[in-house]
């Protein structure tokens, strides 16, 4: 019977007897007996859930159950008793299921077997199953082999095996120290890489260890204890914000929560520690609560502790009845450093400076506003006396060279000193004529010390008054253009305009014309510089594009426009919408426009002379760095400063100045024009060096461009006026 027992029994009858009850029985009722005992052996084998085959010695197949048929897909016809194993391994072979060599398989088996060896195998098959071969050689010769479909068994280990593996990761990767103990003896089983951090040792040193083994004896203590009380209590113990001194890692500040783990008899097995090192975030948290009140660079108090401190000294000092002195400081020539020599030297430079203020003021308090501004409030009596020697030694303490990043830096201070309550009673009050003061100190050269008087604050808030009305000059059409003109110079002196300079005039309806001085520097503080500048620019490329002569017209650019925006698409889109020529408009920097940020202000001058503009270099001579901007930039024009050209009579050191700004122009095939040229014998010196142009009162005033009608091309006033209507 196929997958069933050859059996020796054929049928034929015989007797037997029982030797321990003498009886006898017939042959027959033995064959019956065996016959049974067979069929119960043939249900056993193919009801098992493993495959079962076995071999005599002469490797022929003696079983083989249902259940290895079926494993396998094998045929009943060949797999049967008598069959060898050559022919059982060929045919799984070409079932798919048997991927070895069989002659190498057949090889090594019986040499197992020949030892006495068992064989125990994995085997994965091709259509993914998995099976678990055991083999067993047999006394007498030959081997019996189970084969049990283990799939499933192994898929779920592999389910375990991945769980276990997630489990492990994130226990090792969760950002806070788990440790785990045995509740029964305390001694340490598990610890995560946090752990390890925050110890400052390998796990390998604490796992199997008792707390006494890892820490001081107080330390130690400490948490024996805790870990008594979970065990106790029975419930979580969560500790705040502690110390822990740890063995590799020095003192840590930390939180920590610890529960018991539980048995299946309900005993606690482990104890749990989830700890949190919140070392550095305190640190973080106390830099940024410094910071709050603290600058940055100086790491002097901020405007927002000064507030506080002098909210604090009027209110002490209205309880006492007492004066003090509050100091608005200012850095003399700080803005010169700061664009001469890069935002770097200028950082250093105020740390510098805050440290040598902190050092003079001798206790009293000292904060920094933001820029070059620094404030104290000296609450010592008695005042104003006080305030003026420490005033003093204030600029004492940052006189003379100052050396920065190898250089060798000279400024000042100038001091407004306002006192309480005579000068201010309130925060608001006192501050704004310290600040007075301090305007009035500028202004009278800087370097000095000044302290409040009556005029000082009108002074201060007519200037904030002009500041907020040019807020409304252009909407309100109180700004002007002014057109000066720029002469050729020839072998007898001017020989004819080539163009003109875009001046703009600011008519206040109150105070009537105001000069470029005054209101420009405030339009550049404030930022209004931006919107002013692209309507000077649309206005002279509107006016310029109308003239039947196509002369030059130049335009000033501030620094400020290189800060913000993008110049160049608006040069761009106004040579568009107004029809101008790009190589008619000539753009005047100064140095100032290169400082800070060069490789920006470079990168947007070539932007702008790509689009046809001429760029002039203004102002030459006055700064620290015009040589090497010119070999950086290939400047159109050079003008030279009309300081040179105003004291020209009587310096020698102008003469030779002004010399060598031609030469280094002619040089490097650079026209060279000279601003303030307002006498003949200036122009006469400047004809004979060759200058190239000029431009002062000599040659015209500013003027509206109606009163140069017949240059620009028209015949008369009226015909310009006719045309622009």
């Amino acid at each position: 019977m196929a997958g069933g027992l050859a059996s020796p029994i054929d049928g034929g009858a015989c007797m037997t007897s029982s030797k321990a009850s003498g009886d006898w029985c017939p042959a027959g009722d033995v064959e019956e007996k065996l016959r049974e005992q067979s069929r119960l052996f043939d249900i056993a084998v193919n009801n098992m859930s493993q495959g079962l085959v076995m071999f005599d010695a002469a490797e022929r197949l003696l079983v083989c159950n249902r259940r290895y048929v079926e494993m396998y897909g094998l045929s009943p016809d060949v797999v049967k008793p008598g069959c060898t194993l050559l022919d059982l391994l060929k045919q799984r072979t070409a079932q798919g299921t048997f991927a070895r060599d069989p002659a190498e398989y057949r090889a090594d088996l019986l040499a197992a077997m020949s030892e006495g060896q068992i064989m125990r195998r994995i085997t994965e098959i091709g259509d993914g199953r998995t099976f678990a071969v055991v083999t067993q050689p047999m006394a007498g010769g030959g081997w019996v082999a189970t084969h049990e479909d283990i799939t499933e068994l192994r898929r779920v280990e592999k389910e375990r095996d991945s769980t276990k593996a997630f489990l492990d990761t994130v226990v090792e990767n969760v950002p806070v120290a788990l440790v785990v103990k045995d509740a029964r003896d305390h001694r340490y089983v598990l610890a995560n890489r946090a752990a390890e951090e925050l110890w400052g040792i390998s796990r390998s040193k604490v796992i199997g260890k008792h707390a006494r083994d890892l820490f001081a004896k107080d330390e130690a203590d400490l948490v024996e204890a805790r870990d008594g009380e979970v065990l106790r209590c029975g419930r979580q113990l969560d500790v705040e914000e502690h110390s822990m001194h740890t063995p590799g890692n020095g003192e840590r500040l930390v939180t920590s929560k610890r529960l018991a783990i539980l048995g299946a008899e309900g005993e606690a097995e482990y104890l749990l520690s989830v700890i949190e090192d919140i070392t550095e975030r305190r640190r973080v948290e106390e830099r940024i609560a410094h910071l709050a009140h603290h600058d940055p660079l100086t790491d002097l108090p901020n405007r927002a502790a000064f507030s506080d401190r002098l909210n604090a000294a009027i209110e002490r000092a209205s309880r006492s009845d007492e004066a003090f002195a509050l100091l608005a400081i200012d850095l003399d020539r700080f803005k010169h450093v700061n664009d001469v020599f890069g935002h770097a030297v200028g950082d250093e430079l105020l740390r510098e400076t805050a440290r040598r203020l902190n050092c003079a003021a001798d206790g009293a308090f000292v904060a920094r506003l933001g820029g070059d501004e620094f404030a104290l409030v000296i609450e010592s009596a008695p005042q104003p006396r006080t305030a003026e020697m420490v005033a003093e030694r204030l600029q004492a303490a940052v006189s003379g060279d100052l050396e920065i990043a190898g250089h060798h830096l000279r400024i000042g201070l100038s001091v407004g000193v306002a006192i309480y309550p005579a000068d201010g009673s309130d925060p608001t009050a006192l501050m704004g004529n310290a600040d007075a003061a301090l305007y009035r100190a500028k202004s009278d050269g800087r370097g000095s010390v000044r302290f409040f008087e009556a005029d000082m604050d009108n002074l201060l808030r007519e200037r904030r008054l002009l500041q907020r009305d040019l807020q409304f000059a252009l909407e309100r059409g109180e700004l002007a253009i002014a057109y000066q003109p720029q002469s050729r110079v020839g072998g007898g002196g001017s020989v004819g305009v080539v163009g003109f300079e875009a001046l703009v005039r600011w008519r206040h309806p109150v105070h009537g014309l105001i000069p470029p001085s005054q209101f420009i520097p405030l339009a550049e503080e404030s930022g209004l510089i931006i919107a002013m500048g692209e309507w000077i620019l649309r206005e002279t490329c509107r006016e310029a594009a109308a003239w039947p002569q196509p002369l030059q017209v130049a335009v000033n650019l501030s620094p400020v426009q290189f800060q913000h925006g993008d110049l160049p698409a608006i040069v761009h889109a106004i040579l568009l919408e107004t029809g101008l020529a790009a190589s008619r408009l000539e753009l005047e920097i100064t140095e100032g426009v290169l400082i800070g940020d060069f490789p920006r202000a470079l990168s947007i001058l070539r932007r702008l002379k790509a689009l046809g503009v001429r760029i002039a270099m203004d102002d030459f001579g006055t700064g620290y760095s015009s040589l090497s901007y010119l070999q950086s930039f290939p400047f159109d024009k050079i003008k030279i400063d009309k300081s040179f050209v105003s004291s020209l009579e009587h310096s020698p050191q102008s003469a030779a100045i002004i010399r060598a700004v031609i030469g280094l122009g002619r040089g490097l095939a650079l026209p060279v024009m000279a601003e303030g040229v307002e006498t003949a014998e200036q122009l006469a010196f400047l004809t004979q060096e060759c200058c190239d142009e000029v431009q002062g009162y000599l040659v015209g005033c500013p003027r509206p461009i109606e009163d140069y009608a017949e240059i620009v091309g028209y015949s008369s006033r009226s015909a310009k006026l006719t045309a622009a209507s």
